[in-house]
């Protein structure tokens, strides 16, 4: 599932493919931009923000892409066989003389100029593993709404940058509370702990190819995909439910015995 470090790793396969070197072929598989050409222009970077892509090119251009659950940007090099799905999941391709960028089942895909990058960026809270990273303003935005559950307020990319649903259970669980605590009713010293233990989190995985917050490779999530299975820790069952609005549910974790705070009854 992308996050934070997974699409930073996206980003830094991206640039060393494309950046630097001429475009000689360019295909955008979506309505809007379907007969945008990019071929002769240069790559200049490509940049992540929170869970966002920006692929700049020459020309005060910037393809802005969002892998959301299942996206992906793969790399090939040219005649290599392409392996991240059938060619109808396919939404954009971008070649140079050595290597194809291929981003497949991209729900967001759209060319701006760059200069209007802020309309699709500019929302966004502090990024976790970004250059703007302020955790005094992170936590202010978290506290904005103190009733709202923290579990959400840690989803809310208008908060703070990077965090999604797998690390949004693994914090909650190392922090000894449930996703549903109200996030103005935090104990202060976890709060304190909140931010540093995401960026830490954040920064040890952004070069892994498999995720850990254990410090293991197997198992690698203490919570998190482990429904009904033992707490690592105290070896009661994991919980699973849902949270969130009703328009963006997202299964969440936790541990009944480790975890303080409100919770729904099993299975809810």
């Amino acid at each position: 599932m992308p996050e934070g470090d997974t699409v930073r790793q996206a980003a830094n396969r991206l640039h060393r493919a494309l950046a630097g070197t001429v475009l000689t072929r360019s295909d955008l598989r979506v309505p809007r931009f379907a007969t945008a050409d990019l071929t002769g222009r240069t790559v200049l970077d490509v940049t992540p923000r929170g869970k966002h892509l920006l692929t700049r090119v020459e020309g005060g251009l910037t393809l802005h892409s969002h892998l959301r659950m299942d996206g992906s940007w793969r790399v090939y090099a040219n005649g290599q066989r392409w392996t991240g799905g059938p060619a109808h999941q396919i939404r954009a391709i971008l070649g140079n003389t050595d290597r194809t960028a291929v981003g497949y089942r991209l729900p967001v895909l759209e060319l701006l100029r760059t200069t209007d990058e802020d309309r699709v960026v500019g929302h966004l809270g502090p990024d976790l593993l970004g250059p703007d990273w302020d955790p005094s303003l992170a936590m202010a935005n978290l506290l904005r709404d103190p009733a709202l559950p923290l579990g959400e307020a840690l989803l809310d990319q208008r908060n703070l940058a990077g965090i999604g649903n797998v690390y949004k259970s693994e914090l909650c669980f190392l922090l000894g509370v449930t996703p549903w605590l109200p996030v103005g009713e935090l104990p202060a010293e976890r709060a304190a702990q909140l931010l540093r233990l995401a960026r830490k989190l954040l920064e040890y995985n952004r070069d892994r190819p498999v995720r850990s917050t254990t410090g293991r490779r197997d198992p690698n999530l203490f919570v998190y995909g482990r429904a009904a299975r033992p707490c690592l820790r105290c070896r009661a069952a994991v919980h699973r439910a849902d949270q969130g609005d009703r328009s963006r549910e997202r299964p969440t974790y936790w541990c009944p015995v480790c975890q303080q705070g409100p919770a729904p009854a099993p299975g809810s």
